[in-house]
C-alpha cells in the first residue's frame, strides 16, 4: 500500500459514516410522498382540533384553574407546532431539498423541538395535577393554585427553550452529492458534533422522555387505584360511581396508551442507535436502517399533535357539551354515564352551596376561638368531606 493510500485509509475510518455513506436517502422516493401526506393530515387535524380546544378554554379563563391552564398551554404547544410544518412539508415535497438557506432550517428545528417536548412536559403536569387532586385533594392545594401554575408554565417553558434554543448555534443543513440541501436530518447532526454526540443524545432522551414517561405511569396507577377504592366505598350510588370510575379508567389509560405509543418508538430508537455507538463503530448499512426508522418513528411522534384534540373530547364532559353545541349536534347524543355525573357532580355542588349559605364561611367558624368546640369541630369535618368528595367528582370527569 501507498503511502497516500496509508493515509486515506486513516483519514476515511476517523470520519462519521454519514461522510462515507452514499445510500443514506435511497427510501427518499417513498418518504418524499408518504410523508408529506402524513404531515399534510397533522397539519388540517391538529390546527383544526387544537384550535377549537383554545376556542372552548377561552371562555373558562375568568374562572380558571390548573387543568385549564395546562390544558391551555398544551394546545397552545400543539398549535405552534402545526404552525412549523408547512415548511416541512414542502421540504419533503421537494424530494427533501431545503432551498431556504440555513437560518430558516434551524428557526424550523427549535419550533419542532420547542414545541414537541413542551407538549411532553404539560402532559406531564396534566398527569401530576390529577394525581394531586384525586390521591392528596387536601394536603397539596397550593400546587394546583392559579398563581402557582403559571409559575410552572413559565418555568416549563423556560426549561424547554433552554434545552433547544443551542440547536441554534449548530449547522443544520449539509450538501449532498446529488445536489439537494438536506435540512434537520440526523446525518447533519452526526457530521457536525461527532465527539460526545452519543452521550448528549442519549442525556436528551433521559431528560425529555424518560423522566417524564416514569411520571406519567406512576401517577396514572397511582389515580386508577384511588379511582377504584372509590367505585368499591359505599353503598349508595354504587352503581353511578362505578359506572364513572369505569370511563375515568378508560380515559386514563387511553391517554397513557397515546403517550407512550407516540413517543416511545422515536426515543427508544435514538437509545438504542446510540448505545451501539458506544461500543462500536457502527456501518453504513446501520446507520441507512437507523435514518429510515427515524422518519418513521418521528412521523409516529408528531401523531400525538392530532391526538390531543380527541383525548380533550372524551376526557372532559365540559369539553365535549361545547364542541357538540359548536357542531350542532344534540347534547342528548352524551353517554348516560356523562350525563349521570354531571347531574351527580350538580346536586352535590348546590348540597354542598345550600349548607355554606351563611354571613359566615365555615372557614371562618372554625378560626373563632369560641366556636371550637364539638359542633364547630363537626361541621369542619363535614365540609372537608364534601369538597374532598366535589373535588375528586370533578377530577374524575377531567382525567
Amino acid at each position: 500500500m501507498s503511502e497516500s493510500g496509508y493515509w486515506l485509509g486513516i483519514v476515511n475510518a476517523t470520519l462519521p459514516p454519514s461522510t462515507n455513506c452514499s445510500n443514506l436517502y435511497s427510501h427518499h422516493p417513498t418518504a418524499r410522498v408518504l410523508m408529506s401526506l402524513h404531515y399534510i393530515l397533522v397539519f388540517t387535524l391538529g390546527l383544526l382540533g387544537n384550535s377549537l380546544a383554545l376556542y372552548v378554554i377561552r371562555p373558562n379563563l375568568t374562572k380558571i384553574n390548573s387543568t385549564t391552564l395546562y390544558s391551555a398551554n398544551l394546545a397552545i404547544s400543539d398549535v405552534l407546532f402545526t404552525l412549523a410544518l408547512p415548511l416541512r412539508i414542502f421540504y419533503y415535497a421537494s424530494g427533501f431539498d431545503w432551498p431556504l438557506g440555513e437560518t430558516l432550517c434551524q428557526v424550523t428545528a427549535v419550533l419542532f423541538y420547542v414545541n414537541t417536548y413542551a407538549g411532553v412536559n404539560f402532559m406531564t403536569c396534566l398527569a401530576t395535577d390529577r394525581f394531586v387532586a384525586v390521591v392528596f385533594p387536601l394536603h397539596y392545594t397550593r400546587l394546583r393554585r392559579a398563581r402557582t401554575v403559571y409559575y410552572i408554565c413559565i418555568g416549563v417553558w423556560v426549561l424547554v427553550l433552554v434545552q433547544t434554543l443551542p440547536l441554534l448555534s449548530m449547522k443544520m443543513t449539509r450538501k449532498e452529492k446529488d445536489g439537494t440541501t438536506t435540512c434537520m436530518e440526523y446525518p447533519n447532526f452526526e457530521s457536525e458534533v461527532l465527539e460526545g454526540l452519543p452521550y448528549i443524545l442519549i442525556g436528551a432522551v433521559v431528560m425529555g422522555y424518560g423522566i417524564p414517561v416514569v411520571t406519567i405511569l406512576c401517577c396514572y396507577s397511582a389515580l386508577l387505584w384511588k379511582l377504584r377504592l372509590a367505585a368499591g366505598s359505599g353503598v349508595r350510588r354504587r352503581v353511578q360511581r362505578s359506572a364513572m370510575s369505569r370511563k375515568a379508567s378508560g380515559v386514563t389509560v387511553g391517554v397513557v396508551i397515546v403517550f407512550v405509543l407516540c413517543f416511545s418508538p422515536y426515543h427508544i430508537n435514538i437509545l438504542q442507535y446510540m448505545v451501539r455507538k458506544l461500543i462500536y463503530t457502527t456501518t453504513c448499512m446501520e446507520l441507512q436502517a437507523f435514518q429510515v426508522s427515524l422518519h418513521i418513528t418521528i412521523c409516529l411522534m408528531h401523531l400525538n399533535c392530532c391526538l390531543d384534540p380527541f383525548v380533550y373530547f372524551f376526557a372532559c364532559t365540559g369539553y365535549k357539551r361545547r364542541v357538540l353545541k359548536i357542531m350542532r349536534v344534540p347534547v342528548s347524543s352524551l353517554s348516560s354515564v356523562d350525563r349521570t355525573g354531571d347531574d351527580t357532580y350538580s346536586r352535590r355542588d348546590s348540597h354542598f352551596r345550600s349548607r355554606t349559605r351563611s354571613p359566615f364561611s365555615l372557614g371562618m367558624l372554625t378560626e373563632v376561638p369560641g366556636l371550637l368546640g364539638v359542633n364547630s369541630s363537626i361541621i369542619k369535618q363535614e365540609s372537608m368531606t364534601l369538597s374532598q368528595q366535589q373535588h375528586q367528582h370533578q377530577e374524575t370527569l377531567l382525567v
